[in-house]
C-alpha cells in the first residue's frame, strides 16, 4: 500500500510539471508572468507532497497496528468444545441420565398381565373358572443425588386405582445404607426379591397370608463382605395412615460364594404392636391372584400384637437353584384368649434348559435373569423349569383356618433381560377348608393354572 501511494504522488508531480512548462517570458491574459504562476504551483505541489508524506506515515503506523492485532489474534488459542456433554445418557431398559456431581435420573416401570383358570368342586359354590387381570402396572422414577443420597418413587395403577408402592430417600456410605419412607420391612427372601424375579407368578403362600407388605419407616442396612444385617422401625402402609401400629423388623443373611456356587442362609424376626381393639385375618388364594376365593381363612381375630420368625436357605450353582423358607406367626390375643401360632413354608428347585443361563442373585435377594443368548441377538432367550412344594397351616389354639398343601410347576421363558412369559400349574389339597363342599366336606383339591406376560424397564 505504501509503494502505491508514493508512485501516485510522483506521477502527479511530473504531470503538473510537464503540462504547465512554458517559456519563461510568456505572459497570461491578465499580464502576470508565467514564472510567477509556476512558482505558486510549485509551492502548492510542495505542500501536497508534504501532506502525502504525512499520510504515508500515518498509513504505515496503521499497517503496523493492524499487523500487531493480527499476530495477537493468531496467537490466541481458540476455545475447544468439551468432548463430554453436560448430561450422559445410557440405556438400562430405559434411558438413564447422568449429570455432573452425582446426579442421575431414570424412569422405571413394569407390566404384569395375568390370565388362567381355577377349578374347584362345584358344590363349594366358588367363583372359579376363567379369570384375568392386570396384576401390576407400575410407573416411577429413581436416581441419585450428590453426597451419597438416592431416591425412588413408584406407584401401581392396576385395578383402576393408584396405590403407592415405594417412596424412599436413601443415604449410602460404604457398607452402610440408611432408608426413610415407604419400603419393604425385612421378612422373607422371596418377599424381598422383586416380583420381576420370582420363579412363580405368586410368592409362597405364607408371604401373602401373614400380611407382608410395604410400610412407612426408617431402616439401616450394613453389608460388609458376605454378611448382610438389616433392621428398621415401621408404622402402617401409607394407605392406612395415620395409624398407631408400629413394628420392629430385623434380618441377618450370610451369603458366601464357594467357587461358582452362591449360598444364602438367613433369618428374620418381626414384632408388631397393634392399636387397641385391632383385629388380624390370615387367608390365602389358590396360587393365582385374579380369583377372589380363599379356601383357607381364619376370619377376623382380636389381637394386641403379632410376632414372626423366619428362616431362609438357598443355593445357586450354574443352571440349578434350590431355595427353602419357613415362617412362624404368633398372635397375642390378650390374657383371656389362647395365642395361636400359624406356620408356612416352601421349598423349590429350578433348572435352566438353555446353555449358559443361571438365576440372578444380588445383595441378599434373587436378582434378574439375563439370558446368555437373548431373542433379537441370534438366540432363543433363557428357558427354565421349576417345581415347588408350598405349605400353609392356619389351624392352632382353637382357630380353624384350614391347611393348604400345594404342588406346583412352572415354565419360564425369559426372552430378554426385560421380558418374560410364565406358565404355572398348581394342585392344591385342602383340609378344614373355609368353603365346604357337598355334605359339609372340607377336604378336597383345587387345580389352578396361571399365565403371565411381563415387561419392565
Amino acid at each position: 500500500m505504501n509503494t502505491h501511494n508514493r508512485a501516485l504522488g510522483s506521477a502527479l508531480a511530473m504531470a503538473l510539471a510537464c503540462g504547465w512548462a512554458t517559456p519563461a517570458m510568456a505572459q497570461t491574459a491578465d499580464g502576470a508572468s508565467v514564472a510567477e504562476e509556476l512558482a505558486a504551483m510549485r509551492a502548492q505541489m510542495e505542500a501536497m507532497a508534504q501532506r502525502i508524506a504525512e499520510l504515508e506515515g500515518e498509513l504505515a503506523e496503521t499497517d503496523t497496528a493492524v499487523d500487531a492485532v493480527t499476530r495477537q489474534v493468531a496467537a490466541t488459542p481458540v476455545p475447544v468444545a468439551s468432548e463430554k456433554p453436560p448430561v450422559d445418557v445410557s440405556w438400562k431398559g430405559a434411558p438413564e441420565f447422568k449429570g455432573e456431581g452425582g446426579w442421575t435420573f431414570k424412569p422405571r416401570g413394569r407390566i404384569n398381565l395375568d390370565a388362567g383358570f381355577v377349578n374347584a368342586p362345584d358344590s363349594t359354590s366358588a367363583n372359579d373358572g376363567f379369570g384375568s387381570e392386570a396384576r401390576r402396572i407400575r410407573l416411577g422414577v429413581q436416581g441419585s443425588m450428590p453426597g451419597g443420597f438416592g431416591y425412588k418413587v413408584e406407584a401401581d395403577l392396576a385395578g383402576d386405582e393408584v396405590a403407592l408402592t415405594d417412596a424412599i430417600l436413601t443415604y449410602k456410605d460404604g457398607d452402610l445404607k440408611l432408608t426413610a419412607g415407604q419400603h419393604n420391612n425385612f421378612q422373607s427372601l422371596e418377599e424381598l426379591s422383586s416380583s420381576l424375579n420370582t420363579s412363580f407368578i405368586e410368592r409362597a403362600a405364607f408371604t401373602d397370608a401373614f400380611g407382608f407388605q410395604r410400610r412407612v419407616g426408617v431402616s439401616a442396612e450394613f453389608s460388609p463382605n458376605d454378611v448382610l444385617i438389616q433392621a428398621g422401625l415401621f408404622t402402617g402402609n401409607s394407605a392406612d395412615l395415620p395409624a398407631k401400629d408400629w413394628s420392629a423388623d430385623g434380618r441377618f443373611v450370610y451369603m458366601p460364594k464357594l467357587g461358582s456356587t452362591q449360598l444364602h442362609l438367613g433369618a428374620s424376626a418381626h414384632l408388631r404392636s397393634l392399636e387397641s381393639g385391632s383385629t388380624v385375618r390370615y387367608r390365602q388364594r389358590p396360587l393365582v391372584h385374579f380369583t377372589s376365593d380363599r379356601f383357607i381363612n381364619t376370619g377376623n381375630l382380636s389381637a394386641d400384637s403379632e410376632f414372626g420368625l423366619g428362616l431362609e436357605a438357598a443355593a445357586i450353582s450354574g443352571p440349578f437353584h434350590v431355595s427353602a423358607e419357613t415362617y412362624w406367626q404368633k398372635v397375642d390375643r390378650g390374657p383371656a384368649l389362647a395365642n395361636p401360632t400359624f406356620f408356612g413354608g416352601s421349598i423349590e428347585a429350578g433348572y435352566f434348559l438353555t446353555k449358559g443361563d443361571s438365576r440372578g442373585y444380588k445383595g441378599g435377594t434373587f436378582d434378574r435373569v439375563k439370558p446368555a443368548n437373548p431373542v433379537g441377538e441370534g438366540g432363543i432367550g433363557a428357558v427354565q423349569i421349576n417345581a415347588r412344594y408350598d405349605h400353609l397351616d392356619l389351624n392352632d389354639a382353637g382357630i380353624i383356618g384350614g391347611t393348604q398343601n400345594s404342588y406346583q410347576a412352572s415354565l419360564i421363558w425369559t426372552m430378554t433381560d426385560y421380558t418374560r412369559l410364565l406358565i404355572n400349574y398348581a394342585r392344591l389339597n385342602y383340609d378344614d377348608a373355609a368353603l365346604p363342599a357337598a355334605g359339609g366336606n372340607r377336604s378336597y383339591s383345587v387345580d389352578a393354572v396361571g399365565i403371565r406376560a411381563q415387561i419392565d424397564f
